[in-house]
């Protein structure tokens, strides 16, 4: 998947752009659905990570959730720094902290019509996970695919890991840039998005994917008492009551979990036939789930226990990475200005005011 984008003739590696918003921290199923994918991509492309928080805005906008952003951000970033991004290979930034962020967002609001992001069925998702009906539906939510438009352009990204269930929010952004590049000239490369094909993880519960929101999520940054317990309440075959019963391994979020996670592979295989064979209790299918992923998590509880033992250096890191996507943006902003001649009217009255104070 990342093949083309290495660097040909030494030409610059193509830009990554991608992120999370910042409403708490990050599970197994961040994991299994992104996260690892940026670790690894990190090395062959120039990546930058945002946080999303002018998008939480959208869903969560009240007092008591914007006073949690402080503290969601350090979580965020954190989690990020332990599950092995490098801060010296991918650069990470506060939406907010970008105003050309806003400026471009307004510029393309008057590129896109209502009736096209209406088209969304991930609009319509949105608000449905966020208990808005469609009589409630904030301008900011309809017009959530058009402020990703701006981050992704804003940073002249090539290429947006995405999954495909996102695959429309890039189309539009591809879109903005086709019409803005017809209508005021070239500025913008059309990005391409970088599919993944691992599918969501599925919850603890088995209801639906594994979600902050849910309850039913495995934290990276849970200890290993925690982990014990929420696997000791994962949902198991419903039709196994006793340990003597033939159980199935498939959709079983156990074994699910035994697959993705557990690097004992012979393990992994002993309990599935053991388990269809009903030779095996699911307590001891459990347990060893538990180790299985407590030794996955070890390395990360050592990075977060290293980074967290320094402090500033997460404030450190994202405002380094502001700072740079700042330059970024004034860049891309200065030669859209200059296309659209919004420039020119400027100069023009302070050419004007000037000498008339002068």
């Amino acid at each position: 998947m990342a093949q083309d984008a290495m660097p040909v003739g030494g030409e610059k590696p193509k830009r990554i752009l991608t992120g999370d918003r910042p409403t708490g921290r990050l599970h197994l199923g961040h994991w299994v659905g992104s996260i690892q994918n940026r670790v690894r991509l990190q090395h062959e492309y120039d990546t930058i990570l945002i946080i999303a928080d002018l998008h939480m805005l959208t869903t969560k906008r009240a007092p008591e959730d914007i006073r949690k952003v402080l503290a969601n951000v350090r979580g965020l970033v954190l989690d990020y720094l332990a599950a092995g991004i490098d801060p010296a290979k991918t650069s990470i930034y506060l939406q907010s902290a970008v105003p050309q962020t806003c400026e471009l967002n307004t510029l393309f609001q008057n590129l896109v019509t209502v009736n096209r992001l209406l088209r969304l069925p991930s609009i319509k998702q949105m608000a449905e996970a966020a208990n808005i009906d469609e009589g409630s539906l904030p301008y900011g939510l309809l017009g959530y695919p058009v402020l990703q438009a701006a981050d992704i352009l804003l940073a002249r990204a090539q290429l947006v890991p995405v999954g495909k269930d996102n695959l429309a929010h890039v189309e539009i952004t591809r879109e903005v840039a086709r019409h803005f590049n017809s209508s005021y000239g070239k500025v913008f490369d059309e990005p391409k998005p970088l599919l993944s094909d691992i599918p969501a993880l599925v919850g603890t519960d088995n209801r639906g994917k594994m979600s902050k929101s849910a309850g039913n999520a495995i934290f990276l940054s849970d200890d290993e008492k925690t982990v014990r317990t929420k696997v000791s309440g994962m949902f198991t075959y419903p039709k196994r009551i006793h340990a003597d019963i033939p159980g199935t391994v498939e959709d079983n979020p156990v074994f699910i979990y035994h697959g993705i996670f557990n690097d004992d592979k012979a393990e992994v295989e002993e309990l599935e036939v053991r388990y269809r064979a009903g030779k095996v209790g699911d307590r001891e299918v459990k347990e060893k789930l538990a180790k299985a992923l407590n030794r996955f998590l070890a390395p990360l509880r050592e990075r977060m226990e290293y980074f967290e033992s320094r402090p500033g250096l997460v404030d450190e890191i994202v405002w380094s990475g502001t700072m740079k996507m700042r330059g970024i943006a004034g860049d891309t902003l200065g030669e859209v200005r200059e296309k659209m001649g919004l420039g020119q009217v400027w100069d023009a009255i302070s050419k004007a005011g000037g000498k008339a104070l002068s």
